[in-house]
């Protein structure tokens, strides 16, 4: 019975994250931890290398598509993969399962999800304001930060958070680039948002495993789970507002800002660079379906 649950949580988190890029740590590790009681170091532990999994096919899209902005995830991984194998020593040195450290990964976490919760509604309002397209003169003075070492450093706090509690490379690592890179495009900012994310859960991920912070059997029915959720999420044809209702996620910004392979969105202007889309006139196939209807 419990296989059952841990596959529907993974296809619904797996829905989720293919249909937005964010949320697998602020949904899956409280659901592991409160909801079917798993210690907070394995579900932390066991969650990175799932959020590696689920995001990494979406990498894969996006690169095809040329909307990663690949010098800025390269200065985030910067600060962020250090930050990750510092916090790792740390844990090593203590022991994961030392209740100190639990304790504080518990705690750590409420507040990283209410800064998720706060990020992501700062992103439904400022998402709004960003620019949808740019010429490419002008995306490469969008990708140039004020000074080099801001997204080092933010990379360095998130690369940090994310090992100790999972969450934080989604709506907080896309508020973080928001900040840094404001007249980035919004799916452009995703873009690199989920491309860093990869490596930065991967290297969490696989160093949780060799302090023995991995339920490899958990992670192979989450993933049992989210693979077809993923699927789903990624399909052109799901219903908008059913989706805003199911999921309960900010709808101003997030679903018109779809950058998956498969959405079917208006090409920018003549001039403007891969990536700096924006919704078409009458709205997604999908709510032209449901109106026709």
């Amino acid at each position: 019975m419990h296989d059952l649950a841990f596959v529907i949580a993974g296809f619904f988190v797996g829905f989720v994250v293919g249909l937005t890029g964010v949320g697998g740590g602020s949904l899956m590790t409280p659901l592991l931890i409160f909801g079917f009681g798993i210690k907070p170091y394995l579900a932390i532990g066991t969650d990175l290398l799932f959020a590696a999994s689920t995001k990494f096919g979406g990498v894969l899209s996006l690169a095809r598509s040329r909307t990663i902005d690949w010098p800025v995830v390269a200065l985030l991984a910067a600060g962020s993969l250090p930050a990750a194998l510092a916090t790792i020593w740390v844990l090593h040195s203590i022991g994961p399962a030392d209740p100190a450290v639990q304790a504080v990964m518990t705690t750590t976490l409420g507040g990283a999800l209410l800064l998720t919760a706060a990020a992501t509604l700062y992103k439904a309002i400022r998402g709004q304001n960003l620019p949808r397209h740019l010429a490419p003169a002008e995306l490469a003075l969008a990708t140039r930060p004020r000074h080099w070492t801001q997204p080092v450093l933010f990379g360095a706090a998130i690369g940090s958070l994310v090992t100790l509690t999972s969450v934080g490379a989604g709506a907080i690592g896309v508020t973080a680039l928001m900040l840094l890179y404001p007249r980035l495009p919004l799916p452009r900012i995703i873009a690199a948002d989920i491309a860093y994310a990869v490596p930065l859960t991967l290297v969490a991920g696989l160093g949780h495993a060799s302090i023995g912070s991995v339920d490899w059997r958990l992670l192979g029915t989450l993933l049992l789970g989210s693979l077809p959720g993923i699927w789903l999420g990624t399909c052109p044809w799901v219903p908008v507002a059913a989706i805003k209702r199911a999921t309960m996620l900010p709808a101003p910004t997030i679903v018109p800002y779809r950058i998956d392979a498969s959405s079917r969105m208006r090409p920018a202007p003549p001039g403007a660079v891969p990536g700096t889309m924006s919704p078409p006139p009458g709205g997604s196939r999908c709510r032209r379906r449901r109106q026709a209807t």
